[in-house]
């Protein structure tokens, strides 16, 4: 059998992957494509040509094509595709164009720098939409445009708020329009002078507590009292009652007959000051002044006997300083939110105003212009517990009292005690105990005792019964507290022996004062206890005085400069002067 006679070697069959490989071509200006390699001798046979063939340049074309490009614009493969090979050795280099940029700075002289604003950093940094305003240092301001390292006038200290040699020009109408309010303002209570009101006053507390106190006698003879004095009767015969105090004689009297049938000559005397203290009280058109934007809700009057400050607190949350003594004029602060309805000056640092809106109670610093927060509840009134005014009772429209006290942080009260009220308008501390308090809701009047107040279930030390609709206000009288003046919706004012509350005078009075008129509130007149000052409806308009026993004392009126009603008054502690505000934000001061 012949065998076959070995020939050359066969290559081997390429597989069906293998032809669909692409392969090598050579030439051409673009990228070549890649297959398998040659190996063996066809590979060297390849490396031999590519040597002894001269390079041939690349042709230049636009597009993305095969040979196009950008030329010197390196275009970054994609993750997928092959890196292109290398220029072998000793083929031309392809030339590379490069694009300069030159920057040249402008003259110091044609830059025109702006106000920049500094954005919040992520971890602090300015508020957004306000602006930082660097002074310039004075060896800036002498150097001028030269004061840069290099003599360019740049500072590398600067942000670029410096603009221009005007300290001003970085600053915007509104920051600008602040400044000015604000030293208008210093300007303002610089002139008041409170500061030296206020030193003087505490002047005068050190040398009350720094007076030498007496000195007790150590051996003290006993004195021997009889038997008669220590109301002892050895015989067994009963002693008789001591007769009936005048007070509560006068008390009786009233609750059967409804008026006082004499008066006393000394009583007859101090009327008479009164009324003549009354009569030289007069209103001129320099004592009237729009103070306010809304009507008046509350009036405090400062007890300087030097100057007249007045605040004025109105429905709209605004607090008016007027001076009526100087050329100043009056100054306006919003200070709350709502109705203010309720101011006093503090009796120990006349330079703090308290005022109580249905929002908070604030104290104001007049002479600072800064309001802090005391207390964060709904409130309707309130007044001090104590003479350096630390402590304060308060009352709040839902019913409830809190006890606040200033000295301790926050605006939370010590607190807070349901004294069985709907409504809680008004609340008035005794002038002599001052534990106890008067407080006067929709129909009730009650007098609390502080020491015993809890937060539920308060029983009342005593109450006066017979009003027929809401309270508007109630106080004690100024001096010792023995009496208690009312105004109800029951167009009755009702003038109260405190201590037999049992017995009290009726008043007819108008006090429909409608919807658009603050309610009036009757006051004593703090110099003393026997007269009251209440608002008017009756025409021609006036503030009316009314003596203790109901009769009318005095009407305060101007046909020319008085033609509104006054429902919000107050008079001066010291001094024969009389406020009166109206429903347009305008005081009317009646002085000697």
């Amino acid at each position: 059998m012949a065998l076959p006679q070995p020939g050359p070697p066969q290559p081997p069959e390429p597989s069906p992957r293998s032809r669909q490989r692409p392969q090598v071509r050579e030439g051409g200006g673009g990228t070549a494509e890649r297959g398998r390699e040659p190996s063996g001798a066809g590979a060297a046979r390849t490396q031999r040509r590519r040597r002894g063939r001269p390079a041939k340049p690349r042709p230049e074309a636009a597009g993305t094509g095969a040979g196009g490009g950008v030329p010197g614009l390196r275009i970054p493969q994609s993750p997928g595709s092959h890196p292109q090979e290398p220029p072998p050795t000793g083929s031309a280099e392809l030339p590379v164009r490069q694009l300069r940029v030159l920057l040249t700075p402008l003259p110091v002289g044609d830059r025109r720098l702006l106000p920049q604003q500094r954005l919040p950093s992520a971890h602090g940094g300015a508020a957004p939409g306000k602006r930082r305003c660097r002074e310039r240092s004075p060896r800036k301001a002498a150097l001028g445009s030269g004061s840069g390292p290099d003599g360019s006038g740049w500072d590398e200290e600067s942000d670029g708020s410096d603009a221009g040699d005007t300290p001003m020009v970085s600053l915007s109408a509104y920051e600008r329009k602040r400044l000015k309010n604000i030293t208008e303002n210093a300007k303002f209570f610089a002139a008041l002078k409170l500061h030296e009101e206020y030193l003087n006053c505490v002047t005068l507390e050190c040398s009350h507590c720094c007076r030498a106190k007496p000195k007790k006698a150590e051996d003290e003879t006993v004195l021997r009292r009889s038997m008669r004095l220590q109301r002892v009767d050895p015989t067994g015969i009963p002693v008789p009652e001591p007769p009936a105090q005048p007070e509560a004689e006068e008390a009786v009297r009233w609750g059967r007959v409804g008026h006082r049938r004499g008066i006393k000559p000394v009583l007859m005397k101090l009327v008479i000051l009164v009324i003549a203290d009354l009569n030289s009280m007069v209103l001129s058109e320099d004592s009237i002044k729009k103070v306010v934007k809304y009507r008046v809700c509350s009036i405090a009057i400062h007890p300087s006997e030097s100057i007249i400050l007045v605040a004025a607190g109105d429905k709209g949350g605004q607090i008016g300083l007027w001076n009526s003594c100087g050329a100043e004029g009056s100054q306006t602060f919003t200070a709350h939110n709502g109705q203010i309805s309720c101011m006093q000056f503090s009796p120990f640092n006349p330079a703090h105003l308290l005022s109580v809106s249905s929002e908070s109670l604030r104290c104001a610093d007049v002479t600072r212009a800064v309001f802090d927060e005391v207390n964060n509840v709904s409130l309707s009134s309130f007044d001090f517990l104590d003479d350096n005014a630390s402590t304060a009772i308060v009352g709040c429209w839902e019913g409830d009292v809190s006890v606040v006290d200033r000295r301790t942080p926050g605006t939370s009260p010590e607190l807070s005690a349901n004294i069985g009220f709907i409504r809680t308008r008004t609340v008035h501390v005794h002038p002599v105990n001052k534990q106890y308090f008067l407080a006067a809701g929709s129909t009730d009047v009650c007098v609390y005792d502080v020491r015993c107040l809890t937060a539920k279930q308060n029983e009342p030390v005593s109450s006066l019964k017979g009003h027929t609709k809401s309270v508007a206000s109630a106080y004690f009288s100024p001096v010792t507290g023995s009496r208690v003046v009312t105004v109800c919706a029951d167009n009755n004012l009702r003038d109260v022996l405190s201590s037999l509350f049992s017995w009290f005078l009726l008043c007819s009075h108008n006090n429909n004062t409608g919807r658009w008129l603050s309610r009036f509130r009757a006051i004593w007149d703090p110099k003393q206890e026997h007269c009251f000052v209440v608002g008017s409806m009756a025409r021609p308009r006036q503030i009316e005085v009314f003596q203790d026993t109901g009769q009318l004392l005095h009407s305060f009126s101007n046909l020319d400069c008085l033609g509104s009603v006054c429902s919000i008054n107050i008079v001066h502690p010291s001094r024969n002067i009389l406020v009166g505000g109206n429903s347009s934000g305008r005081l009317h001061v009646f002085k000697e």
